[in-house]
């Protein structure tokens, strides 16, 4: 637990005046159901999204989220996502109007799940809203299952879509 907890007010193009609380200590205290194999500082280095997970952020990183974070990562200058920043060179995402259809984006995570890990792994904690994305993390699992049954221990030609959503998971697909 974090000794004095930390105040953060964030704006973006997306979110504005958003204020939020880190009870946690940066990478500690997880819900015990919830154990991610990547941070978000090795999923963006090794490569998700394409380059633009965090649209509509002017200079395209966050101003909530640690700069050294990004140091390395491959950003997509136009906005757009592309392939050749994923790991797998694959595109492997639906669009964010997609999320939103399907009821995946809550106000306080306009950009998503990631955003909402990088603010969980910071050590934000709200209760019901962890609940629901570790819920959804968990039921990832099933593409996990798929990829083992499938394919031959560490051979990344086999099913690199679904190895690349796993990554935009923090599951380490390299290893499957």
């Amino acid at each position: 637990m974090r000794t004095t907890p930390q105040h953060v007010r964030y704006s973006d193009n997306w979110q504005q005046g958003y204020e939020y609380v880190l009870t946690e200590a940066s990478g500690r205290g997880f819900d015990a159901e919830f154990a991610p194999e990547l941070t978000p500082k090795e999923m963006l280095k090794l490569g998700v999204f394409g380059g633009a997970y965090f649209q509509g952020v002017d200079g395209l990183i966050p101003e909530d989220l640690p700069k050294r974070w990004f140091d390395g990562v491959a950003l997509s200058e136009d906005g757009e996502k592309h392939a050749e920043h994923n790991f797998y060179k694959i595109r492997a995402s639906a669009s964010r109007e997609e999320w939103v259809k399907k009821g995946w984006i809550r106000e306080e995570d306009p950009h998503g799940w990631f955003q909402w890990y990088c603010r969980y792994y910071l050590g934000r904690r709200l209760y019901e809203e962890d609940q629901r994305q570790i819920g959804r993390w968990k039921a990832f699992t099933r593409h996990v299952a798929q990829v083992r049954k499938n394919c031959r221990p560490r051979d990344l030609d086999c099913r690199p879509k679904q190895r690349q959503a796993l990554l935009h998971w923090a599951y380490d697909s390299r290893k499957m």
